[in-house]
């Protein structure tokens, strides 16, 4: 937003009625904590700041000692030694600053690392519901910007506060006993620096938060619209110019919000500067006329001034200090925001991990609703659609009326279930097919079975023990799992493969790679397992990419493994490769497989029906065809023109 008219008190009131942090006890006592393995540096960082202070104190005095006795009582040897006392003092000072400041970026880069790994450790540990409503660029914003402007807090702002009031303390001890008359005239006018300090403070940090979320926005359109992915919808459908247009608005608001920052910082200084004018104006014109009174010598007078300078300048910079760590505290605050998510699946106090797994899966009266009342993602905080605009959490101030409606239609949504009562069993080793229309509940079933989501109602076991009570890493490794959509990262095809068993030696990766007929194709390329496979893997064909992805499940070697057989999209060659694979990967291991193919369905153990959310019918292949019921429609229709291999 910007102001295209108006006045600057209409700028400012409009400022100020924006939704602004609250810098409360409790927030600065969080973060406080972040502070507090670095107490040692801390410490000695504080030593060094008290030593920098007190040695800045020194030079006026060598300036009135030179003026008011050395150059009076011609004493060479006098002006020898304030001469190499002005050489020690900036050196020693100077030494100290190095200090200070290495001590001052050890807590700052520790800082910046705590909070970068306990956004991504948190972020890792968040549902899948969390990343279906949220913005990849958002979370970018969070982990860099965000966490470097809390960084700057602690190792910008909070030194310049600390050196500073303890420049201001020394200096006006100093200045009181050198003329009080003088000190009390210089002080008065401090209350015209808090004036402006606070009215000037509110609305820089209302553009604070501004200026964040405009660059939030920002990068969320960078990151859909300049990976592979988007930009290979953006040209399918000619949206370049449109995107172009979007990044030009979102682009220009960061400016301009950039440039309302500096407008007013600058109007800041100068209403200080003048402030700081007037008072050293009026202490040189008392001053001068106490000098011709000899109330104080010339040297006094001098000395005076450059104490005044020394209490200006850094009550200046600590009243802009003080802007510059409300302004933070939004940093910390967004940070907080992300840490103080909860997590929808997390390990229970006592999970435990089954050592001798069998795999023996049970679904028991199972269902399960996407929609929750509950805001997701960072929706509750602020969020952005893909047109640029902000999507707002309601107001509190809704009527009545309007918020029952809501719960109303919540309600409804509440129960419009994804599956609904499912139960079904399958014995440790036998093969599941999954089968019906579009729509009827088969990925959901495969996304409770690893524990992405838990079930509404209802308990998932596997070999008796429910899924909540397992471990989740545990959980992890039971269970292996090949999506449609498979994702590979732009890594070598090695560093792909070791993702799922870190450990895994070349000839156990060639192995894997073998069952999943794929090893040749490999070999067969100039880098061989060296080769990056680009962006999502997109420098490899679909089926290539579906083997590598078997490949990398039978290097897990899970007990449990689901399959989504979607091979519809491929050719035929490259079908037959991954059926011949999928027979050597379920071997021996309890399998639920999305089916598309007839040969997967007519050999599996059981067949799952399912239609609307619920299983409709269960049983082999001969059963469900003599049942005549919806499995029988579905192999007339759809199965049984398919071709099986012999």
């Amino acid at each position: 937003m910007g102001f295209h008219g108006g006045n600057w008190y209409s700028f400012i009131r409009y400022d100020e009625e924006q939704d602004r942090p609250e810098v409360s006890a409790d927030l600065l006592k969080r973060v406080a904590q972040y502070a507090r393995p670095y107490w040692k540096s801390v410490v000695i960082m504080l030593i060094t700041i008290l030593g920098i202070s007190l040695l800045s104190l020194i030079p006026p005095l060598i300036i009135r000692d030179l003026i008011d006795n050395a150059i009076p009582n011609k004493d060479p040897s006098r002006i020898n030694i304030l001469a190499l006392a002005m050489i020690t003092v900036p050196l020693v000072n100077g030494l100290l600053g190095v200090a200070q400041r290495y001590l001052s970026s050890k807590i700052g880069e520790g800082l910046i690392y705590d909070l970068r790994k306990g956004l991504y450790i948190h972020l890792q540990k968040m549902s899948l519901r969390f990343f279906t409503h949220t913005q990849v660029g958002e979370l970018m914003s969070r982990l860099n910007n965000d966490v470097v402007g809390a960084q700057r807090a602690i190792t910008g702002t909070v030194v310049t506060l600390v050196s500073n009031s303890i420049s201001l303390v020394a200096t006006f001890i100093i200045m009181l006993s050198l003329e009080w008359r003088l000190t009390l005239i210089g002080v008065a006018i401090l209350p015209l620096f808090v004036i402006p300090a606070r009215r000037v403070g509110r609305v820089l940090r209302g553009l604070a938060r501004e200026s964040m979320e405009s660059n939030a926005r920002m990068n969320a359109l960078m990151n859909e619209t300049l990976n592979i992915s988007g930009a290979l919808l953006s040209k399918i459908f000619g949206r370049q110019k449109t995107d172009e247009e979007r990044f030009t608005v979102d682009a220009a608001q960061v400016r301009d919000v950039g440039v309302r920052q500096a407008v007013v910082g600058r109007w800041f200084f100068l209403a200080l500067s003048l402030v700081g004018a007037l008072g050293t104006a009026v202490v040189f014109w008392l001053g001068g006329h106490f000098v011709l009174q000899d109330i104080f010598t010339i040297g006094t007078i001098v000395a005076f001034s450059a104490y005044l300078r020394d209490l200006y300048g850094p009550l200046m910079a600590m009243t802009n200090a003080r802007v510059e760590f409300a302004t933070s505290m939004v940093s910390f605050e967004r940070v907080f925001e992300v840490l103080d998510l909860p997590h929808d699946i997390k390990d229970t106090r006592d999970a435990i991990a089954i050592k001798d797994l069998k795999g023996h899966v049970r679904f028991e009266n199972v269902s399960f609703s996407y929609t929750d009342k509950k805001p997701l993602g960072l929706e509750e905080i602020r969020r952005f659609s893909w047109r640029g605009g902000m999507i707002a959490p309601r107001k509190k101030t809704e009527s009545k009326e309007k918020a029952n409606s809501d719960n109303l239609r919540s309600t409804k949504r509440e129960k419009r279930w994804a599956v609904e009562e499912v139960s079904f069993e399958i014995a440790a080793g036998e093969i599941a097919a999954l089968v019906g229309p579009s729509g009827a509940g088969k990925t959901t079933i495969t996304y409770l079975l690893p524990r992405l989501y838990d079930p509404t109602h209802g308990r998932i076991l596997l070999d008796g023990y429910d899924l909540r009570d397992l471990r989740l890493d545990a959980l992890s490794s039971y269970i292996g799992m090949v999506t449609q959509e498979t994702y590979l990262f732009h890594d070598t095809l090695l560093n792909n493969m070791l993702y799922a068993k870190s450990d895994a030696s070349q000839e156990e990766i060639e192995a894997a790679c073998r069952a999943a007929n794929i090893h040749d194709f490999i070999a067969g390329l100039s880098e061989g397992y060296e080769t990056v496979v680009g962006e999502r893997g997109y420098r490899l064909s679909g089926g290539e990419k579906q083997r590598v992805a078997i490949a990398r499940v039978i290097l897990k070697d899970p007990k449990v493994l689901i399959l989504d057989e979607a091979t519809s999209h491929l050719d035929s060659e490259s079908e037959s490769l991954i059926q011949e694979a999928m027979k050597v990967v379920m071997q021996g291991r309890t399998s639920l497989v999305i089916a598309h193919r007839l040969s997967t369905i007519v050999h599996a153990d059981r067949i799952l029906v399912m239609d609307h959310g619920k299983v409709v019918e269960q049983g082999r292949h001969e059963e469900l065809l003599a049942a005549q019921g919806l499995y029988a429609r579905l192999f007339e229709t759809q199965f049984k023109s398919l071709v099986m291999p012999s």
